[in-house]
């Protein structure tokens, strides 16, 4: 019964379909929606102008999507091979390397403290006493490596 309601509406329920797509792509973003609710639109306003059966359609869009979502792929993975202009972002421990911090515990044995703005950070290297300038020159998993600057 859906079926034949569907089919009933000719090429106005790929438009439809098309509709429901875009509007979902709004409410769930992610690029992904919108390029299969095109691919309906497509399919809809070419089956405006040509009579088909909804099997020949259906391998239209089908077409049509796959297409689409070939060209998104390629676009995205063009787009994520770019060189960032923040490539540390979401590196936290990365983005330290270099900079200059305040020892808030000495380091004793090798292993100390640094308070980096909220939060504070295990640190190695040679023994220092609190408050003393260092600098970060690598990481030991999630502790700095620090020196004396």
């Amino acid at each position: 019964m859906i079926v034949a309601t569907i089919a009933s509406w000719g090429a106005w329920a790929w438009i439809a379909l098309a509709a429901v797509l875009m509007a979902a792509e709004i409410l769930a973003p992610g690029y992904f929606l919108i390029w299969l609710g095109l691919a309906a639109a497509l399919t809809g306003v070419i089956f405006l102008m040509v009579d088909a059966v909804w099997q020949i359609q259906l391998a239209v869009f089908a077409a049509f999507s796959l297409i689409s979502l070939y060209g998104w792929f390629k676009v995205m993975k063009a787009s994520n091979g770019s060189a960032s202009d923040r490539p540390d972002l979401n590196r936290r421990p990365e983005a330290m390397i270099g900079r200059e911090f305040v020892l808030d515990e000495p380091i004793q044995a090798g292993r100390g403290r640094i308070r980096v703005a909220d939060s504070v950070w295990a640190v190695s290297g040679p023994d220092l006493s609190s408050g003393t300038r260092v600098r970060v020159r690598g990481l030991d998993g999630a502790t700095l490596v620090v020196e004396a600057a």
